[in-house]
C-alpha cells in the first residue's frame, strides 16, 4: 500500500493551498483532483484582499499579477430606481485596494505550479475518492480511482477539500445543519458589445435580481431564481429570458442572442449549511465540505483558502510527527467558527433583506441598512473590510513564506 504524510481529497483553491502549505512545511502531501484538469464553467472567480495579501507572502504576489485579470473597486447596486455603492474597497487600508477577479483555472494553475516546485507536493488529476479507509476507529486513508483502476492510499491525516458535494463528509457520516435559502442560480455568459463599464453590476427590484460580472470580452451574469423552480420556468421558451435579460442591462438582441439555447444557461443549486463537527479521527473537512456558502459576495472561495492556511498553521507540526491529536482537528474548527459564522449570517441577512423580496415582487425600495450606507458612504468602507478581508483574517505561517519575491500592490 502507498503511504504518505497527508491526503487531501480536492483540489480546488482550498485543497491546494493547504498542499503547498504542508509541502513547504515539510510533509509529504497528496492532492487527488477528479478532474483531469482545472477548466470549469462558473467557478468562484473573485480573489479577494485578504487572498491577495496571503500571495504576497507566500512570494507569489507578481506571478499573480501577470495572470489574466480585472479588479473591482466598488460594489455598485441599483434597486429599484436607486443606486447604492455598497461595498468601496478602494477605502481599504493596505496595497490591495480591490478585488481581483481572475479564471479560477489560472488561479489554481499558479498555486500548483508553486506545489510543484516542492519536493514533497504531488498533484494527482483524475484521481477522485471512492471510500475513506478505517482501522480501529480511525481513519487511515482512502481508496481513489483513477484511469488504471481503485488504489489504497494510506495516510496520517485525511482533508476532505472537495466541496458542497464532499465525499469526505459523507463517508464520514457527518450531517449539515442546512440554512433555508430562497433562490437557486442560473448563470450564462453574455459577450460585450464593445468597451464598456468594468466591475460588477447588481440589479434588483420587483421580481427580479441578477448580478454581471465584466470580464473584459464577455459578461458573467447570474440571474436568481426561486428555489427548486428550475424546471418549471425552463419549460417556458428561452427567448424569454433573453429578453428579460436585455431588459434589466441594456444589452442588444445580438449580445442576448448568444443564450442559444436552454443548454446555454447552468443551474447552481445554492446549498448552504455548517457542520457542527468538522471531524473524525484522523480526518477533517475545511471549506464548502465543513460549510457551503451562499454565492452572496463570492465569498466562499476566499474563505475555504482561510481554512487552508489554519489548517496548515495547526498540523503541520503533528503531521511531522506523523500522528495528529483529534484535539488539534478541533482547534481548526474553533478557529474558523467565527468567521464562518459572521459570514453565513451577513448572507442571510442578505437573503431576507433583498432577495427575498426581490423574488417575491415585494422589493419597491431600498432596504433601510443600504439606505444608511446610501447617506453615509464611509460606511461602505466598513462593508468592503468585512467582505474582503472579514474577521480573523490568516497569514501564511512563517514556514511557508517565501522572500526576496516582489509583492503585488496593483
Amino acid at each position: 500500500m502507498e503511504r504518505t504524510g497527508c491526503v487531501v481529497a480536492g483540489g480546488g483553491p482550498a485543497g491546494v493551498m493547504l498542499g503547498l502549505l504542508l509541502a513547504r512545511a515539510g510533509v509529504e502531501v497528496v492532492v487527488l483532483e477528479k478532474h483531469r484538469d482545472f477548466l470549469r464553467d462558473f467557478r468562484g472567480d473573485t480573489v479577494h484582499p485578504s487572498t491577495l495579501r496571503l500571495l504576497d507572502e507566500l512570494g507569489l504576489g507578481a506571478q499573480f499579477a501577470a495572470l489574466s485579470r480585472s479588479v473591482l473597486e466598488r460594489m455598485k447596486m441599483e434597486i429599484g430606481e436607486e443606486t447604492v455603492i455598497a461595498a468601496d474597497f478602494s477605502r481599504l487600508r493596505g496595497p490591495h485596494k480591490h478585488i481581483a477577479m481572475v479564471p479560477q483555472a489560472e488561479f489554481l494553475g499558479l498555486l500548483a505550479e508553486a506545489g510543484a516546485a516542492e519536493p514533497k507536493f504531488s498533484l494527482r488529476m483524475g484521481a477522485s475518492v471512492v471510500s475513506l479507509r478505517r482501522e480501529a476507529g480511525r481513519v487511515t486513508g482512502v481508496d481513489y480511482r483513477d484511469d488504471t483502476g481503485v488504489h489504497e492510499l494510506a495516510a496520517p491525516l485525511t482533508v476532505g477539500c472537495d466541496g458542497r458535494w464532499s465525499t469526505v463528509r459523507r463517508e464520514l457520516g457527518l450531517a449539515l445543519r442546512e440554512s433555508d435559502v430562497p433562490m437557486d442560480v442560473w448563470q450564462v455568459r453574455v459577450p460585450k458589445a464593445g468597451p464598456g463599464e468594468q466591475g460588477v453590476f447588481a440589479r434588483f427590484g420587483p421580481g427580479y435580481a441578477s448580478v454581471t460580472m465584466d470580464r473584459g470580452d464577455y459578461y458573467q451574469t447570474s440571474y436568481l431564481i426561486p428555489r427548486g423552480q428550475d424546471a418549471r420556468l425552463r419549460s417556458g421558451p428561452v427567448e424569454d429570458f433573453r429578453a428579460r435579460l436585455a431588459e434589466l442591462f441594456g444589452w442588444t438582441p445580438s449580445q442576448v442572442s448568444a443564450i442559444r439555447s436552454w443548454d446555454d444557461v447552468k443551474l447552481l443549486e445554492v446549498t448552504m449549511g455548517l457542520l457542527p463537527r468538522w471531524h473524525a479521527p484522523g480526518a477533517l473537512c475545511i471549506g464548502d465540505a465543513a460549510h457551503p456558502m451562499s454565492p452572496v459576495g463570492g465569498v466562499g472561495v476566499n474563505l475555504a483558502v482561510q481554512d487552508a492556511v489554519a489548517t496548515a498553521r495547526l498540523l503541520a507540526e503533528p503531521l511531522r510527527r506523523g500522528e495528529v491529536p483529534v484535539s488539534r482537528l478541533a482547534a481548526v474548527r474553533r478557529r474558523r467558527l467565527l468567521p464562518t459564522v459572521a459570514v453565513q449570517s451577513s448572507q442571510r441577512g442578505e437573503h431576507e433583506m433583498l432577495l427575498r423580496p426581490a423574488l417575491a415582487g415585494t422589493l419597491d425600495r431600498l432596504p433601510t441598512p443600504m439606505r444608511v450606507v446610501q447617506r453615509f458612504p464611509v460606511l461602505s468602507g466598513v462593508t468592503a473590510y468585512l467582505g474582503g478581508v472579514g474577521l480573523r483574517p490568516e497569514h501564511a505561517p512563517a514556514f511557508a513564506r517565501r522572500s526576496g519575491v516582489d509583492s503585488y500592490a496593483g
